[in-house]
């Protein structure tokens, strides 16, 4: 019997150890990436792509051209100039790469990262040097697991950017997160004014020439609208505007609920001299000491990953052994 159980459970304890090992120990290969162009995309990234180009050919195809004048000046002008702005400053914190000088200089992201052992190393930067990109970097340099590459000055990984803000980027992502925010204000505004002057004063919103001949030559009803002014006139009803308004504007508002709590966020972070990196580590720290004192986790061993790790494989062990105990 003695026998019986101690095959099963050798067997068991190594490839426990194979599991433990694949686990915790290897961190997979994986070519690194140069900026949010490298493949694949993220899903988040073709998202912000295509509420950007909705929201521009919204806001400058059917709503600004119905302001009366000057207001329809105005808004063209400073909507397209954040708009604009926003764009150029996306485009810029993509296509940078923000990894440190040293991987720059080395680095070639075609080929695949070397294996990093845990057994070996304990964290992929030690005493400032990475051991997968293979180079000496600051004191503020990350490396990405994402990106799979160290980042100067990390401040954190951007789904919506699809590549990691740092040093190298974090201006222009910041310049680009507040005018996305100014923009989307500027729509909501010239939203919520289109709406309630088309119930008060819906003439007031006629003021294009397109619609003095349409009117003139009987083309067009009261209840007729025209959006894509001046170039391509294309007859909407009513009905059709309101309720792309409204569509809009809870979409708009979505958007600047979020942005808005982003862009806070990262006013907290300048107020507070630190990265978006240092908030969540401190965070961390934070829930760490917490989960210390309460009752019943005042060893800090017990929460430590790899001594449950352990117990959960050697509890196991334990009842694998009773089972085939009891069949002998």
């Amino acid at each position: 019997a003695d026998g019986c159980v101690r095959m099963p459970l050798c067997r068991l304890c190594l490839l426990s150890s194979v599991l433990l090992s694949s686990k915790n120990e290897l961190v997979s290969s994986k070519p690194a990436r140069m900026n949010g162009w490298s493949w694949p995309p993220q899903i988040f990234q073709v998202i912000g792509w295509l509420m950007f180009c909705y929201l521009a050919i919204v806001s400058f195809g059917i709503y600004i051209p119905l302001l009366p004048l000057p207001w329809n000046y105005v808004l063209y002008s400073l909507t397209g100039i954040t708009f604009t702005v926003h764009f150029l400053t996306h485009i810029a914190a993509v296509t940078i790469d923000p990894a440190d000088a040293s991987v720059r200089a080395k680095q070639s992201y075609s080929r695949p990262m070397p294996l990093f052992d845990r057994t070996k190393q304990q964290h992929v930067i030690q005493d400032l040097h990475c051991y997968l990109c293979d180079v000496k970097v600051g004191p503020k340099v990350k490396h990405c697991g994402v990106c799979n590459k160290c980042v100067e000055d990390f401040d954190h990984h951007c789904k919506w950017l699809n590549t990691c803000v740092g040093g190298r980027n974090y201006w222009y992502f910041f310049v680009a997160l507040s005018s996305a925010t100014l923009g989307v204000l500027l729509l909501v505004v010239v939203l919520l004014f289109v709406s309630i002057q088309h119930y008060l004063d819906p003439n007031s919103l006629r003021t294009a020439p397109q619609y003095e001949i349409c009117f003139s030559t009987g083309l067009l009803g009261n209840g007729t609208w025209l959006v894509f002014l001046p170039l391509t006139p294309i007859k909407t009803s009513s009905s059709g505007l309101l309720i792309l308004a409204f569509i809009t504007v809870m979409l708009s508002i979505t958007c600047l609920l979020l942005l808005c709590h982003l862009l806070g966020f990262h006013f907290y972070l300048f107020y507070k001299g630190i990265s978006t990196f240092d908030y969540v580590k401190m965070q961390r720290q934070k829930e760490t000491r917490r989960r210390d004192i309460e009752p019943g986790n005042a060893n800090p061993v017990k929460n430590n990953k790899k001594v449950r790790q352990v117990r959960y494989v050697i509890s196991g062990s334990l009842m694998l052994m009773k089972r085939l105990s009891g069949r002998v």
